[in-house]
């Protein structure tokens, strides 16, 4: 897995405004870890372009590249780790562009970064 990748992932019950069940998600952990942690950060994905009203977020054109089939919300502000099981098949990638965008606004959101 590397970053900028589009997986399926399988999220866990959510409480309150969490995602939950089978999505898209975006890989945003440096794959030089991937065989030290047993976790992976994502960014999960959401269909309802409305979710872009809010702070933290990014949309995602469907392409051929993306593999997605509608546009998306790349809701950054729900950053997670989750196990790496939860992981399933590869749908596409985002550009390098998309990719540092998604970067930047995590850098925002954490206050490395001024608004």
């Amino acid at each position: 897995m590397s970053p900028g990748e589009i997986h399926w992932v399988q999220l866990p019950p959510a409480n309150g405004h969490e995602q939950a069940g089978r999505r898209p998600a975006i890989i945003v952990q440096d794959a030089n870890y991937d065989q030290l942690l047993p976790t992976v950060l994502i960014v999960p994905l959401t269909g309802a372009v409305s979710a872009s009203r809010f702070t933290g977020t990014v949309s995602i054109e469907p392409t051929s590249e993306t593999g997605l089939r509608q546009r998306s919300v790349a809701l950054v502000f729900q950053l997670r780790a989750i196990d790496r099981k939860r992981v399933q098949e590869r749908i596409g990638s985002v550009s390098a562009k998309v990719l540092q965008t998604i970067l930047s606004t995590l850098d925002r959101l954490t206050g490395r970064q001024p608004q």
